[in-house]
């Protein structure tokens, strides 16, 4: 078995920009690294099944779950439970590097959620 890193895992653009690499893709536990560059913003989402947890890497990142936002700085993370919207923002000046960590693997269920209103 041979350490993976970005250089040799599966990689996958998405959003405006923003890059993913896909670290450990398994059914039943999915460790991704994305990029997200200044400025970028994911669509706001539930999942029915994953529970994830984010935890930036580098930069800072703004993850909105259930209408509150909270700011993570690198070395920090969060939990996101099944059924929760959510969204990952960067509204830093650098790029913001993250894991997400999702069981099971959240492709496949990822379902669009309405704008918080509040």
């Amino acid at each position: 078995m041979s350490p993976v890193s970005r250089a040799n895992a599966e990689h996958y653009a998405w959003g405006q920009g923003c890059d993913g690499w896909h670290l450990l893709k398994d059914a039943g536990l999915s460790v991704i690294e994305e990029r997200m560059p200044p400025g970028t913003a994911e669509v706001r989402h539930f999942h029915a099944q994953a529970r994830q947890f984010f935890y930036v890497l580098d930069g800072q990142a703004e993850l909105e779950v259930e209408g509150a936002v909270s700011l993570l700085q690198a070395g920090q993370g969060l939990h996101v439970a099944p059924g929760q919207a959510h969204r990952m923002r960067n509204g830093g000046g650098t790029d913001a590097r993250f894991l997400v960590i999702s069981s099971p693997r959240a492709h496949g269920d990822r379902h669009p959620a309405p704008e918080n209103r509040a």
